[in-house]
């Protein structure tokens, strides 16, 4: 796996408290002098409540400052961006099998690999801990979860319960003509598949159910059936290095899909999606 490049010239949290005022910025210099009463007594002048209605509305005073102000736009994205980039970068780990089943690691130490303070890494395995990817180990860190052949078998019935009556009502309303749409998503597959990446077509594949469920107009459906997808792509602590051949044949199974959707073959249809789950974990 190749871990992102190191944020240049600062830390995480230093981006995500961006760039502070200085003391000429942070109202003192408001009235245009140094901020002290003409008396000469050194004490800072009070602001009134009342010095805003002497100006016209929507004019700013250079370098004015109150905490009713938004923080510096970008500030928070940033920061989100890094915990974001790791959190899919630990995700990818966690389906090619680099974050082993059973195995402890510490933020500290991924930090390090990931060239930032350990404070994003932590809280992105705390995501990956909500997801049930992964527990915390007291003064460790945090344990990748062991799975089993029976955990797996119980998520492909489950994801077969959801999905297989959604996209039968699907195949009954949705015209040909949409699901053509959808033709490149399986396409795009089906190339991850071809290079042998196990995360990446992993996210393809999600990327094309994704698609093929929305199509039912229901936003807490397609997030339960995602969250189930990627549970289910996580390896087993004995699995085998993944195959080519079964990614390529995986991923078959979108475009037969699709050809079976477009001509309303309800027991195709049936037939493949259980097909397609149970084959998930190869």
């Amino acid at each position: 796996m190749e871990w992102p490049a190191p944020p240049s010239g600062q830390t995480a949290e230093e981006r995500a408290i961006g760039a502070r005022p200085s003391a000429g910025e942070r109202g003192d210099g408001a009235r245009g002098g140094s901020g002290r009463e003409p008396s000469g007594t050194g004490a800072p002048a009070p602001r009134r409540h009342d010095e805003g209605a002497e100006r016209p509305s929507g004019t700013h005073v250079r370098g004015e400052h109150t905490h009713s102000e938004p923080p510096a736009p970008g500030t928070v994205v940033r920061r989100h961006s890094v915990r974001g980039q790791i959190l899919d970068a630990l995700r990818a780990a966690l389906v090619s099998g680099e974050l082993r089943p059973g195995e402890v690691y510490s933020a500290p130490a991924l930090g390090e690999r990931f060239g930032v303070s350990a404070t994003p890494v932590r809280e992105a395995m705390q995501q990956l801990g909500l997801e049930g990817a992964v527990e915390t180990v007291p003064n460790r860190g945090f344990r990748v979860v062991v799975r089993t052949a029976r955990e797996l078998a119980e998520l492909a019935e489950v994801r077969a319960l959801i999905e297989v009556p959604v996209m039968l009502r699907l195949a009954r309303t949705v015209p040909a003509a949409r699901w053509a749409e959808l033709v490149p998503l399986a396409e795009a597959s089906a190339v991850a598949a071809a290079t042998g990446d196990r995360a990446g077509y992993a996210e393809s594949d999600r990327a094309f159910h994704r698609a093929v469920l929305s199509l039912a107009g229901n936003d807490q459906l397609v997030a339960v059936a995602d969250d189930l997808h990627r549970r289910s792509q996580w390896p087993l602590v004995s699995a085998p290095a993944p195959r080519r051949a079964d990614l390529v044949a995986d991923a078959a199974e979108h475009a037969a899909l699709l050809e079976a959707l477009i001509a309303q073959d309800l027991a195709v249809v049936t037939s493949l999606v259980r097909e397609h789950f149970n084959g998930a974990d190869r």
